[in-house]
């Protein structure tokens, strides 16, 4: 008997994550799980995501199982481990002899019959679970979550680990005011529920697909953002007259915004990216291709400028948990330097009197503080002020910082 195709696919995006250090979302968006039916999308989605956000708590029962070391196994065999504990112990849904059975056929069908007894020798006696070692429970790296003890205190790091954990809530905004309302019942009519945020024309999904929210109105009028991206957003001075830079700007979600009361220069360095932006087809928005570590190519200069800089991304390990699981100490400080010069770049092009908002999606002060002290420290007279902190567990949505920056006028 073969292994079911949410399986299979599940196990071949885990290869891939692990393998080619792809990432999880943009995985489960490619044509393959296209392909599958809702339910299935949702059963990989939630076993792929899942057993990523809980791989070292699935690590610590399999190799209490073992006996040779977690890393001597084949990552084939690895992972069909992973997501057949996964299954057994997070997923209620699924009855314990499909998930053992589907596992040893998962192994077969990646080449490693040989590993199919071991496979289903470890599922079938797994130990109970949670673990009592609370860095296994937490499931995170243990200088992670030493780091993060540090900065925010034991109660604060704990709710933030335990929100890492979760599903993560899914936001989303409909742009244009004047079709709100229509928008809104046409969503309850696909079984679609949200409730409004404190941000403006942004909501939170409580009951529905996000599958149908996209089929029933489109991405024109429904985008999928988090609430705390939306928020970094709003954060540029309001000023509808004058171009706004809107640098590193794919995939866009931010650009978008700015686009409904603004024209938007939305650079990024990666031609790709940019290329899916334009078959969004949004106006108000032109696209260019720069490198933005580099002197920028621009003989104007802009009244507001958006730096969403590249980050480590660790405000984001729900949405994001293979993060965390790449990401080494010494990353920290190769991004900041990254930051430095992108953020640099950026106030060399703006205006006398203007403002730059430096926002990132990361917890960490070497990309956040240190980055902008930097900034200052090399053009006195200039004025900054962080405008947003947030972290799961204690707000709603992903962890984001922000600064907004004043060039004096003269």
């Amino acid at each position: 008997m073969a292994a079911t195709a949410a399986r299979r696919a599940a196990f071949d995006l885990a290869l891939r994550i692990e393998r080619d250090s792809a990432y999880a979302d943009e995985m489960l968006h490619s044509a393959r799980v296209g392909r599958l039916e809702e339910r299935e999308r949702a059963f990989v989605t939630e076993l792929l995501k899942g057993s990523l956000r809980r791989r070292g708590e699935l690590d610590h029962l399999i190799s209490r199982r073992l006996r040779k070391a977690l890393s001597s196994l084949d990552i084939e065999v690895l992972t069909c481990l992973r997501l057949g504990a996964y299954q057994l112990r997070f997923m209620g849904g699924v009855a314990p002899h499909a998930a053992v059975s589907e596992s040893v056929e998962l192994a077969k069908w990646a080449r490693k019959r040989s590993a199919a007894p071991l496979v289903n020798a470890i599922l079938r006696r797994l130990p109970p679970s949670p673990p009592p070692v609370e860095g296994a429970r937490l499931s995170h790296p243990a200088w992670l979550m030493n780091r993060w003890q540090a900065l925010f205190g034991r109660e604060s790091c704990n709710a933030f680990l335990m929100a890492n954990l979760r599903r993560p809530a899914t936001y989303f905004r409909i742009p244009p005011p004047t079709v709100r309302r229509k928008a809104l019942e046409r969503l309850r009519r696909a079984g679609v529920e949200a409730e409004p945020t404190d941000v403006p024309r942004a909501y939170r999904l409580t009951s529905g697909d996000v599958r149908a929210a996209r089929a029933t109105l489109g991405d024109r009028f429904v985008r999928f953002q988090d609430i705390n991206s939306q928020r970094v957003g709003g954060l540029l001075d309001p000023e509808p007259a004058g171009l706004v830079l809107d640098l590193c700007a794919a995939p866009g979600g931010k650009a978008r915004l700015l686009a409904e009361s603004s024209h938007v220069v939305a650079a990024d360095r990666y031609r790709h990216r940019l290329r899916v932006m334009r078959r969004l087809g949004i106006s108000g928005i032109q696209l260019l291709a720069l490198d933005a570590e580099r002197k920028l190519p621009f003989s104007c200069q802009f009244g507001r400028v958006l730096v969403d800089a590249p980050c480590s991304g660790t405000g984001t390990l729900a949405r994001n948990p293979e993060i965390k699981w790449r990401l080494r100490p010494t990353d920290l400080r190769i991004l900041s330097r990254r930051q430095e010069r992108i953020l640099g770049n950026a106030l060399d092009v703006l205006a006398p009197g203007g403002s730059l908002v430096y926002a990132t999606c990361s917890l960490e002060p070497e990309e956040n503080e240190d980055v902008v002290e930097a900034a200052m420290r090399a053009r006195p007279g200039w004025q900054s002020r962080k405008v947003l902190s947030t972290l799961p567990g204690r707000d709603p949505g992903d962890g984001f910082q922000a600064w907004r920056i004043r060039r004096p006028v003269a």
